[in-house]
């Protein structure tokens, strides 16, 4: 009988240490969450940021300009879709977001529909669009792709500027009729509730647009951005994949339309502007295209700086600066076209990765 023997332990023996502990799920999606409840909260807010937001948190205006920041990034996030996720150059994106929003005063104002029968009409009347749009473009790549959606672009810039039968209403635009909608969205005291509507649209195209990534259509458009060739290789059909990019954008960016018209009160002709579209293109590359909340940030901080630029250059707060210096301050476009040179210079992933470096380096022991 052989009795059991202890293997002693060398003296040096070093036990492993433990690896990192992962986080728990619910973890991530908390900062998401608490900013969610934050944003949700400002009007009840009545504090004064001098020189962030003109007057009260709460007040009309700043509920107004917020609800105005949170739409252009929903048009953002509709547009990283197609240039971010599949890496489609398109220049024709206006387009989408002008029918929706066009379609939506149109079928209220001028064919007396109902706001849900109208809301369908836009959305799905855009979707139409974009099928045969997308079709139509897909059949050419590279600048090719690009020059034919602007054409479709342009071309709709033109119809909405003649006002054919006088339904876009030409350079002036399109009001939508008060009475067809519903009256917590009428009026200077009811900026909070348009507020509130803005904030949901985004928080919708985010969760289709979070959803859309994880499913197997969005590995296959991330496919298609990294080597096309080699997804056609893989077995996807690319012409497929880039034409459902180009449907979910437009669907969002007509959403993103519909809801911009019901904040302001109608349609504006510059959103069928070629200007507006290189907007969207900036506003994502500034966040950082591809990114989560890359197209979130830059389409509401640029949207939010064009505003007060325009707003402090009419009122002379530069005139005490020489002359040059502030005809040149007092140009918007100008300073916006310098602060993306700058971020696209020195942080080529956008503020957000720019942000999440910095961020990294401050924890890392």
């Amino acid at each position: 009988m052989t009795a059991d023997v202890a293997t002693p332990t060398r003296p040096d023996a070093v036990e492993p240490e433990p690896g990192p502990r992962r986080r728990p799920p619910w973890l991530r999606h908390l900062p998401p969450v608490v900013l969610l409840l934050v944003l949700a909260w400002l009007p009840y807010v009545p504090v004064e940021l001098p020189g962030l937001l003109p007057g009260r948190v709460n007040g009309p205006g700043s509920m107004q300009l917020l609800a105005t920041c949170l739409v252009f990034a929903g048009f953002a996030l509709s547009y990283d879709v197609i240039f971010g996720r599949t890496g489609l150059l398109s220049f024709g994106h206006a387009l989408f977001v002008a029918s929706g929003s066009y379609l939506l005063t149109i079928s209220v104002s001028s064919w007396s529909m109902p706001l849900p029968l109208a809301l369908l009409v836009a959305l799905g009347g855009t979707t139409l669009l974009a099928v045969v749009v997308g079709g139509i473009a897909l059949r050419v790549g590279g600048i090719a792709f690009a020059m034919v959606t602007l054409a479709f672009a342009q071309a709709a810039s033109i119809i909405v500027l003649r006002d054919p039968g006088g339904v876009t209403g030409g350079e002036e635009g399109k009001a939508l009729a008060r009475d067809a909608v519903p009256s917590i969205l009428v009026g200077v005291s009811n900026a909070p509730y348009r507020y509130w509507l803005a904030l949901g649209f985004v928080v919708v195209a985010f969760l289709l647009v979070q959803a859309l990534v994880a499913s197997r259509a969005g590995h296959a458009m991330a496919a298609v951005r990294e080597n096309e060739g080699r997804a056609a290789v893989l077995g996807f059909t690319t012409y497929r994949v880039k034409l459902l990019a180009i449907v979910v954008g437009a669907f969002l960016g007509g959403l993103g339309g519909v809801v911009h018209a019901l904040v302001l009160g109608g349609s504006s002709p510059h959103l069928t502007s070629a200007e507006f579209t290189l907007a969207l293109l900036v506003m994502v590359v500034l966040g950082g295209a591809g990114s989560r909340w890359g197209a979130l940030v830059g389409g509401f901080l640029y949207h939010y700086a064009d505003a007060r630029l325009v707003e402090a250059s009419g009122s002379g707060v530069f005139d005490v600066l020489p002359d040059v210096l502030a005809d040149v301050l007092g140009e918007p476009l100008f300073i916006l076209g310098t602060f993306f040179v700058v971020v696209v210079y020195f942080a080529p992933t956008g503020l957000t990765g720019l942000g999440g470096r910095l961020v990294r380096k401050a924890v890392r022991p």
